[in-house]
């Protein structure tokens, strides 16, 4: 498990678990590149297949997606509301229906190919932090099953289609978070 600043509470529910945990703190580098070199080395040292981010709020070099695939969970139905307000934009923005996005990172800010999505309504009285923690509940199970998927059934990209399995067919997603989320 890996953060980019001290104190990010998934070190401690990492060292917990008996997970071995590392910090690469972007504060300590001189610059964006520095940075990327010093996670990049990082990273590689456990020589992974994915590199799951969630709750990571750094844009991630192309050398380090050059490198390594990375999945990225967004609070919201990409395209629409990329970055990091992408809660309190959808409200002000007024819509009925946002939700949660796997998708995996490129260069540009929520813009990769997405991998799975789930639905969730706004309710009227939702303000920006009552909506989101709703999103992450989905978020969190939807994250585990999608990257549960990815790791036993391997995928594959063709332009911005994500196909998970060998058999090239996009299998449904189990809707069991979603049911539970929009009652």
């Amino acid at each position: 498990m890996g953060a980019d600043r001290y104190g990010a509470g998934g070190l401690d529910l990492a060292r917990q678990a008996g997970v071995e945990a590392f910090t690469v703190p972007f504060a300590d580098y001189g610059d964006r590149g520095d940075w990327n070199a010093a996670l990049i080395e990082r990273l590689d040292a456990y020589r992974p297949d994915l590199v799951v981010s969630a709750g990571f709020m750094r844009i991630l070099g192309a050398e380090v997606l050059e490198r390594h695939t990375v999945v990225n969970i967004h609070p919201a139905l990409l395209p629409a509301f990329p970055g990091a307000h992408a809660v309190r934009d959808a409200l002000a923005y007024g819509v009925a229906i946002t939700g949660a996005t796997v998708h995996f990172a490129d260069s540009g800010v929520d813009t990769g190919p997405v991998i799975d999505q789930v639905a969730v309504r706004v309710d009227p009285r939702d303000d920006t932090a009552s909506l989101h923690e709703r999103i992450k509940s989905v978020e969190r199970r939807m994250l585990v099953e999608v990257v549960g998927r990815l790791a036993r059934e391997g995928w594959s990209v063709q332009g911005r289609q994500v196909r998970l399995g060998g058999s090239g067919t996009r299998q449904t997603p189990s809707t069991e978070y979603v049911a539970e989320e929009n009652r």
